[in-house]
């Protein structure tokens, strides 16, 4: 038996009133979707707890089986290992964004209006250069997504994800010591950070950015500290063989801690025009020497994160179609019997354009297996499903069929 899981990040919201008060998902045209919610069972999965940030790191590890309290140290030691930056004992990882500040210093968003990855790495090259030494290290990432390395620095550290804080006042959002001895290592990180506004307000590449009417990468933004974890692998803990297929450094950094390979895809980009066609040959292809393939997709995440309802549907009827649809008519093709499991890792509401820790609606459909009464995939439909609201690790053991 094969298995798959296909996540639609963010993908989940609330209902919008210029919809007829329905959600994205329930707006969307997408028959794959509800014909596996038709196929298989469905139900609601609480991947982020109260006491849990609201972060992409936490909700994918929790899909994935792992306890964010167990396991989670920060988001940057996560992406450094799908970056290949090995990370010390003595040394933190961090995140570290370019975002875009509107002229009175507040945020205008956390992408720099989603800059390239050409673009961001002159900038990065330009931040190593001013900021950076043998002891501190900025590597530089997909698009707006970068990493920040030092050592004999405390990660005991309270910050602010930029995508959470849309239209705040930067300064008031600069990082704050959890305990009294981290408050050396938020001085030098803030110092970095306000040091980085004049260093890149007339930088080269932003200006041709602002002359092309493009919003400009005029801030670093330093957040998620940790240093490496200690993960089980689905080999260890399920028996299984398995790839990942992302965008996104995260997603691909938590892979390889799980001991699953990650998958790169010629114009995968983690924003509304990433290659589905291409991840879902690439998921078929892997299921040849894999049990597993974990599929990601951030496209809804961002539209979310950019308030931009018309795209936002769009990106689900893309990864319907596309991935989604592509897959399936793949396995059936080839006489594959897979388990195929479809959810977002979290929801993140147009309006609000922030992630929210409201549980997903997930289907699961399994061979032979007998399904629920649940007619299409959304939110309000899942939540009637056969599986009910579930928790923890109870999800990828009811994909991989463990009993707890």
């Amino acid at each position: 038996m094969k298995y798959i899981i296909i996540l639609g990040d963010g993908m989940a919201d609330y209902p919008v009133a210029r919809l007829g008060h329905r959600t994205p998902l329930q707006a969307a045209n997408k028959p794959n979707m509800d014909r596996l919610a038709r196929e298989g069972n469905c139900g609601l999965l609480r991947t982020i707890e109260d006491d849990i940030p609201t972060g992409s790191e936490a909700a994918n590890l929790s899909v994935l089986g792992y306890n964010p309290r167990e396991v989670l140290q920060g988001r940057g030691v996560l992406e450094a290992a799908s970056m290949d930056v090995d990370i010390a004992d003595d040394e933190i990882g961090m995140r570290c964004n370019l975002i875009c500040l509107f002229e009175d210093g507040r945020i205008k968003n956390h992408s720099a209006g989603h800059i390239s990855s050409e673009e961001s790495a002159e900038i990065l090259h330009t931040v190593q250069q001013e900021l950076g030494s043998e002891s501190r290290r900025f590597y530089c990432g997909v698009s707006y997504r970068h990493l920040f390395v030092a050592k004999d620095l405390d990660p005991r550290l309270i910050c602010s994800p930029p995508h959470d804080f849309p239209g705040k006042p930067a300064e008031d959002l600069l990082i704050k010591p959890q305990v009294p001895a981290a408050g050396s290592t938020a001085q030098i990180l803030n110092e970095m950070t306000r040091k980085s506004w004049q260093i890149l307000k007339d930088h080269p590449v932003n200006q041709r950015r602002r002359a092309a009417g493009k919003d400009p990468g005029n801030s670093i933004w330093l957040w998620s500290p940790g240093r490496r974890p200690k993960m089980w692998t689905y080999p260890e803990r399920f028996g299984v063989t398995g790839a990942v297929i992302s965008a996104v450094d995260l997603i691909r950094g938590i892979g390889k801690y799980a001991g699953l390979q990650p998958l790169r895809v010629p114009g995968a980009t983690g924003l509304y025009n990433t290659n589905y066609e291409g991840k879902a040959d690439a998921c078929l292809d892997a299921l040849q020497h894999h049990d597993f393939c974990y599929v990601h997709v951030e496209a809804p995440d961002e539209a979310g994160h950019d308030g931009d309802v018309d795209l936002k549907i769009r990106t689900i009827e893309d990864l319907d179609r596309r991935l989604i649809g592509r897959i399936l008519e793949g396995l059936e093709k080839s006489h594959t019997e897979a388990v195929i499991a479809v959810l977002p890792d979290h929801p993140t509401p147009v309006e609000s354009r922030i992630h929210v820790r409201d549980a997903v609606p997930f289907v699961i459909r399994r061979p032979g297996c007998a399904p629920d009464n649940v007619q299409s995939y959304d939110e309000q439909s899942c939540s009637q499903g056969s599986y009910g609201l579930l928790h923890g690790d109870q999800f990828i053991r009811a994909l991989f069929h463990k009993p707890s």
